[in-house]
């Protein structure tokens, strides 16, 4: 006897599992993506243990992260998806500037980045086009991104993003931002000396041979980059 019809295999919604330590924000992100009839929310999460325990569990399509987390840095934890759970998508989504995370997000292993203040179709048109295997930036970004590649003969590796890591940067923002050693060592969880360590490093990379010189540069630095962070 012949079978009847049978659903399309992608006729399912794509589950998303969302990360972010305010719960008025995920709940936001929740009513938005489930009014969707391709997208639903499986799971949340408030910091990055429970969201790799999250992820275990519930196998979502994607994961949507927000690069502030209280326990662990986002791009941090985008690795350890990236690491652990080959295949599986992550978007970024930030408050910060695309400027000064979306290539960091990428190398992290990450497929797309997306400001908090972009808006609602923005999020959702991210989120379907990153699971079609494609890379979610705004069109500014894609372009400079690819005006780095090809036509900046040079101009990639003088920027700090291509030669400081993740924490470095972190740092450097927060100096550029008139924090004290002790207040971005509270800031970040860790102790003063190392963060005196991370920025003798930058002066190593950056060629600044004194503390005053590094600090102005900072400052510049995260002016370009759109101003301090709330």
């Amino acid at each position: 006897m012949p079978k009847g019809p049978t659903e399309p295999k992608d006729s399912k919604p794509k589950r998303i599992l969302l990360v972010d330590d305010h719960p008025l924000m995920r709940r936001g992100q929740a009513d938005l993506l489930n009014r969707e009839p391709d997208l639903e929310v499986c799971g949340e999460a408030g910091n990055a243990r429970k969201a790799m325990e999250a992820i275990a569990n519930l196998k979502p399509d994607l994961v949507l992260v927000d690069i502030g987390l209280p326990d662990k840095d986002g791009l941090e934890l985008i690795k350890d998806i990236h690491a652990l759970h080959v295949g599986l998508p992550v978007l970024a989504m930030s408050m910060q500037d695309e400027s000064l995370y979306a290539a960091r997000v990428l190398r992290a292993g990450g497929r797309g980045y997306v400001m908090k203040q972009d808006g609602p179709e923005r999020l959702v048109a991210s989120i379907r086009t990153v699971l079609g295997g494609r890379v979610a930036l705004s069109a500014r970004m894609s372009a400079k991104m690819l005006d780095s590649l090809v036509g900046g003969t040079g101009k990639a590796d003088a920027d700090p993003e291509a030669k400081l890591t993740d924490r470095e940067l972190e740092v450097m923002r927060l100096f550029g931002e008139g924090w004290s050693t002790d207040e971005i060592a509270q800031r970040l969880h860790l102790s003063p000396k190392t963060v005196d360590v991370h920025r003798g490093h930058i002066k190593e990379k950056l060629g600044f041979k004194t503390t005053p010189g590094f600090t102005r540069f900072a400052i510049r630095w995260v002016a370009s980059q759109g101003g301090p962070q709330a």
